[in-house]
């Protein structure tokens, strides 16, 4: 199914991903990837000792999952141009190793860009977890194409 086009949307409109269980290997895998290996992150010894008393995800691998997320969804499918800019972003709670994650969606803005045969939509993230606490929310701006003219 493709994803919705630019004319589709509606300042309002909201959805709801399906869920997805953060593991160790989510963590140790992003650690390789961005050379993040923060003992918080990926030394269970180290991270009892601090406030959080076990290992806690990367934040940015919890931005980066809440985007897969939302592509899951299939409402980009397609139609997603370009991921344009963090508005704002906010980390909240952390993150753990065995958490299941969800992204509650809302369409805030929308401005046309004909030029470009695109529009920009503002989306609002919530990150939630399995206890249906908010751990980040934010807002992010993405290019969608319009509609093929005939």
């Amino acid at each position: 199914m493709p994803g919705l086009y630019f004319e589709d949307f509606s300042v309002g409109q909201r959805l709801t991903s399906v869920g997805r269980t953060i593991t160790e290997s989510d963590i140790m895998l992003f650690a390789g990837l961005t050379g993040d290996y923060n003992q918080l992150h990926t030394d269970a010894e180290f991270a009892r000792t601090t406030q959080f008393g076990q290992r806690i995800a990367h934040g940015l691998l919890g931005l980066s999952i809440a985007v897969g997320l939302l592509m899951r969804t299939g409402v980009l499918e397609g139609t997603a141009l370009a991921f344009r800019e963090i508005i704002e972003w906010k980390f909240i709670k952390p993150v753990f190793i065995g958490d299941t994650l969800h992204v509650e969606m809302e369409a805030k803005e929308l401005k046309a860009i004909p030029r470009l045969g695109a529009g920009l939509a503002q989306v609002a993230l919530e990150v939630k977890n399995q206890n249906q606490e908010t751990v980040m929310r934010g807002t992010l701006a993405v290019l969608v194409a319009s509609k093929p003219q005939p």
